[in-house]
Parts: C-alpha cells; sequence; structure tokens
C-alpha cells in the first residue's frame, strides 16, 4: 500500500518519550513543554510568544475564545477541515460559510466582505495546501474592516512569507502537529501571538482557567490556592507530547521540509501537462512546505482515478467536505464554487517517505486515466 500520509517517527522519538518516562518521572505538562515552546519560538523568530496545546482544533478554539465573544460571527471558508468550524461555534459564536478562489483554493475575501454584518468580530482564513499567498491580502482585509485576524496555519508550519516565518507576524497563528502534520508531537498544536492578553488568556485557559498555573508547572509545582476567572479546558499539552515535537523540529528543515518540496515539485513536473488535472499554481520554492497534494480532476474523470487507485492500493484522500453542507453547519445558502470544486478535488500521497517508484506509479496512473 501506498499510505496518503504518516507519521515519519523513529528511535530518535522513542527515546525522548524513554527520558520522560524514565528520567524526568513527569509525563503531564511541565518543563519539557517549556523547552519545546522556546525552541518553536526560536524557529519561527519575530519575538512572537508560543502556547502549546493538545492539538490544533484546541489551539483554533482558545484563539476564538480569546478576541470574540459569545454570539460574534466569524467569517471562514467553508472549504475547510471541520475541525475548524468546532472551534468556532466552540467559542459559542458563528461560523458565516464564504466561497473559496477556485485557483487558490483558499478564502474569497471579495464574497466574504458581502457577508460582513454588525456581529463580525472577526476573519478566519485557511493556509489550505500551504498556500499562504493571500496572508497581506488577509491582513489588509482585517484591519480595514476592524476585525481580529486568526490563521489556520495547520498546512503550514515552516512556509514563509517574504523571508518571514508564518507565525512571526500577524495578529493569532494557530498551528497542528498531530501525526500525519509537517511535524508531529503525536497529537499537539500552538499559538503564535504577540498580544499580551491573549497570550495571558491562553495560558490560562488551557489548563482549566487555574491563573497563572502554567509557570508552576514549568517550574515542577502545582497551584492549589489560586482563582478561576474565565472558562477553562484541559487543553494543555504532555511532556510526552513535547518530546515528540522536539526531536520532530530537530528533523525538519534537513529532512522533512526538502523531501515534501521534492515530491511536490515532481508531481508538479510529471502533472502540469495532463488536460484532465488542474494543479494548484504555486511554486515548491524553499519558501513552502507543502502538507497535502490536492489536485483537481477535470473531465469527469475522478471516479475513474479513484477506482485506478483503489486497484493498485494507493490511498487517496477527499479533503475537505464544504462544512455548509453539514448538518450541524449549513448555511441555507449555495457556495457554487466550493461546491464544484469539492466534486473534482482528490488528494495525491505526501509524506516523507514516498519513494520516486511511488512518485512514478501515482503519476503515471493520472496520466493514464
Amino acid at each position: 500500500m501506498i499510505r496518503l500520509s504518516k507519521s515519519v517517527v523513529g528511535k530518535a522519538e522513542s527515546a525522548a518519550v524513554a527520558h520522560v518516562i524514565e528520567d524526568i518521572g513527569y509525563l503531564g505538562m511541565g518543563s519539557v513543554v517549556h523547552d519545546f515552546e522556546e525552541a518553536l519560538e526560536n524557529y519561527i523568530g519575530g519575538g512572537y510568544r508560543c502556547i502549546c496545546v493538545n492539538s490544533g482544533t484546541a489551539a483554533l478554539h482558545l484563539a476564538v475564545q480569546a478576541v470574540t465573544q459569545p454570539g460574534d460571527e466569524v467569517l471562514v471558508p467553508s472549504f475547510t477541515f471541520v475541525s475548524t468550524y468546532q472551534a468556532i461555534t466552540g467559542a459559542g459564536c458563528k461560523p458565516i460559510s464564504c466561497e473559496i478562489d477556485p485557483k487558490t483554493l483558499t478564502l474569497d475575501l471579495k464574497d466574504a466582505e458581502k457577508r460582513i454584518t454588525p456581529k463580525t468580530t472577526a476573519i478566519l482564513p485557511v493556509y489550505y495546501a500551504s498556500n499562504i499567498t493571500m496572508v497581506e491580502a488577509y491582513q489588509k482585509f482585517a484591519k480595514d474592516h476592524h476585525l481580529r485576524l486568526i490563521e489556520d496555519a495547520a498546512h503550514a508550519f515552516g512556509c514563509s512569507w517574504k523571508g518571514k516565518k508564518i507565525g512571526s507576524f500577524g495578529d493569532v497563528v494557530c498551528f497542528s502537529f498531530d501525526g500525519i502534520k509537517n511535524i508531529t508531537s503525536g497529537e499537539g498544536g500552538a499559538v503564535f501571538t504577540a498580544d499580551p492578553d491573549i497570550i495571558n488568556k491562553i495560558s490560562d485557559a488551557r489548563l482549566l482557567g487555574v491563573m497563572k498555573d502554567s509557570e508552576k508547572r514549568y517550574a515542577g509545582k502545582r497551584s492549589y490556592d489560586f482563582d478561576v476567572v474565565a472558562q477553562g479546558y484541559r487543553y494543555h499539552m504532555s511532556n510526552i507530547f513535547a518530546a515528540i515535537g522536539l526531536v520532530q523540529l530537530g528533523r525538519f528543515e534537513k529532512e522533512f521540509a526538502p523531501k515534501r518540496r521534492y515530491i511536490a515539485r515532481k508531481y508538479t513536473e510529471l502533472l502540469k501537462d495532463n488536460p484532465n488535472v488542474e494543479l494548484i499554481p504555486m511554486d515548491y520554492d524553499d519558501s513552502i512546505v507543502p502538507h497535502i497534494f490536492p489536485i483537481k480532476v477535470l473531465n469527469g474523470k475522478r471516479e475513474l482515478l479513484i477506482e485506478r487507485f483503489k486497484e493498485l492500493d494507493i490511498q487517496y484522500g477527499i479533503q475537505y467536505r464544504p462544512n455548509h453542507t453539514l448538518t450541524y453547519f449549513k448555511s441555507g445558502y449555495a457556495l457554487p464554487v466550493t461546491e464544484d470544486v469539492f466534486s473534482k478535488i482528490i488528494s495525491i500521497p505526501m509524506h516523507p517517505e514516498l519513494t520516486d517508484e511511488n512518485i512514478r506509479l501515482i503519476t503515471d496512473t493520472i496520466n493514464g486515466i
């Protein structure tokens, strides 16, 4: 089987976990989480603070909660994983489903602008397939309309814009470190921001709202005489997750990022002349680290391709079903561009352990339909 995605972990990650269990002895949130946050801050740069949590969804949820009030509306592309929407509703807000651009597959700001109401307080764009080309446009849009900007960068860890890493500038940026992301901590996520109010809110909220508990846990202590002034959750990261993340971060620039770029470039080279395929227009240079590789299959050929993939035991993904079509998030209006993209999109395997032979079989199969 050729996997669509996979965790690339080994002896170094196992040794790091064993060190936490056998030598440190405390598996919960402690000094290793602090070390991981510092390492991430140093890698991303820009002086922004990093707050680690136990999932990308938790990062988004706490970010939305920190900058909104219940009942607020948040502009968001329908074409995203359901976690983005659950984060918004989890904070008591209403997701306002917006169109995507048919080429970039990211939030269409002209459509979003039409959906602004007096209740709109934030915009939550998604860097789908590591496409960060609209980052400055999102910032201008948020500023022009007096909105908070929460960037869902789950697909964009390690990407840079004009020499600056995503997460080193902007308002609030959220990453995911789940098992198949650009780096993994097993499960995990992080929020990056320079806003001291958001830093304090999220730091407390991830630990059940216990005020200033992070600092005590980093020092190996616990809070017993404490106060809680806002809703909190059990969203903190564990030392075990952080230990895996630290090893992965150390492998990222030398192993994972170059291989992901190589695969994306090979796919582009081998598929660009196929009349039945439309690629996302991206340059996979050193500023981009692709997380997934989606293509649009044209001329009604997607089902045929799926059958061929099944015959050859090649995994594929349909990422993602538009949220405005889900029962819980139904919008009451159509998004024809998004719906058309969903009818054609398919993700092909993307992970650092793909071989040239795998890549050739995948592209030959696509070119053969």
